[in-house]
């Protein structure tokens, strides 16, 4: 008991401690002078916490503001204008400078790339937004890099589970964590919510569950992605959804949308469109529910461990770590929480999609 009770204050105290050295830190390496506003210091975390959120064109583990140095790997840039240019994002380097490719010259400029001259130009309207023509971009970014390593994961982890079987009814290494959450998809979520034609949506529930909580969880490590976070990701993913169940849909579940049965004729007319919105609706709610709270998550988190440059203090920055400490514990939940969310509503429209009404006139 009394161990258990000096653990706890050595924790605690490890994190003021850590506090009051991060402070410090701070406190040489921003150099305020006393009295003067905190403008420049909220421009600059501003500018840290855009980068992480966005995606990026290298994959940068850290980087040293004093010297200027970025310390990771670039990526290859893939851009199609009037033909393939394929480089390397180093040249660049960093939004910096101008790269050139068979005779064409490109400019990262808001983490996106634009044509521009040799000098690296860039015009605008007026409403300040570039006017310059963007090629058509197929690059390999920071997301696609961390979604082929989750889905190279993913192999990895079903082939191993799916050889366990193999040598017996009861899963072996990993595969003793996984096969419950595996089974609880089946039984909690595909057979209730689908019904007897549940099997055929296995594959793609497991598939979505997995690839939104390891992303989720990739997200909170300090590799700074945030591919979930990442708008065009969520629409991808609920575009798939869209498609599954439109093009699972049976006869009565459009007759459900288009012809609604057992209501008075002039109604039909009202609830068609409204019906027909719904279709629509569904899946944007799915991209919006996914974006924003992951979004919102990695923003307070990042803000909260923020307030540490504002108060340099170890009272500060201690309880500013403390609390970024709680609070990634429960994105730890939102990460499975958002997975299994997705999962249930996708598994809920396909439900709709192939379900069966035997006595329509009770309807």
């Amino acid at each position: 008991m009394h161990i258990n009770y000096f653990t706890k204050f050595l924790f605690i105290g490890l994190l003021f401690f850590s506090g009051t050295i991060f402070a410090q830190g701070v406190e040489h390496h921003i150099d305020v002078p006393e009295g003067a506003n905190n403008a420049g210091m909220e421009e600059e975390i501003d500018e840290d916490i855009e980068h992480h959120i966005q995606d990026s064109y290298s994959f940068t583990f850290f980087s040293d503001s004093e010297t200027g140095k970025h310390y990771g790997f670039p990526l290859p840039v893939i851009l199609w204008d009037d033909g393939l240019h394929v480089f390397s994002s180093s040249k660049f380097h960093h939004g910096e400078t101008v790269a050139e490719s068979n005779g064409n010259h490109y400019k990262l400029y808001h983490n996106k790339v634009y044509k521009t001259d040799a000098a690296g130009t860039i015009n605008y309207d007026e409403e300040h937004h570039p006017t310059n023509a963007k090629p058509l971009d197929f690059s390999i970014t920071k997301n696609v890099v961390m979604m082929f390593v989750t889905g190279l994961l993913m192999f990895l982890l079903f082939a191993g589970l799916a050889k366990s079987f193999k040598k017996g009814p009861i899963a072996t290494g990993a595969g003793r964590f996984f096969e419950p959450i595996v089974l609880y998809i089946r039984d909690d979520i595909a057979k209730p919510n689908i019904g007897p034609k549940y099997k055929k949506f296995m594959p793609y529930l497991l598939t979505v569950f997995f690839f939104i909580w390891f992303l989720n969880l990739f997200g909170l490590t300090p590799l700074g992605v945030n591919v979930t976070g990442n708008i065009a990701v969520t629409f991808a993913l609920a575009i798939i959804t869209f498609i599954i169940t439109q093009f699972s849909g049976n006869k009565n579940y459009w007759k459900h949308i288009f012809w609604m049965p057992g209501v008075p004729v002039p109604m039909k007319f009202i609830l068609a469109p409204i019906e027909l919105l719904g279709v629509f609706i569904k899946p944007f709610a799915l991209m919006i529910r996914l974006y924003a709270n992951i979004m919102a998550g990695h923003v307070v988190l990042m803000s909260i461990i923020a307030l540490v440059f504002f108060v340099q203090n170890w009272i500060g920055g201690g309880l500013s770590l403390v609390l970024a400490f709680f609070l990634s514990i429960i994105e730890l939940l939102v990460a499975a929480l958002q997975a299994y969310i997705f999962t249930l509503l996708s598994a809920l429209y396909f439900g709709f999609a192939v379900e069966e009404h035997d006595h329509e006139e009770a309807h």
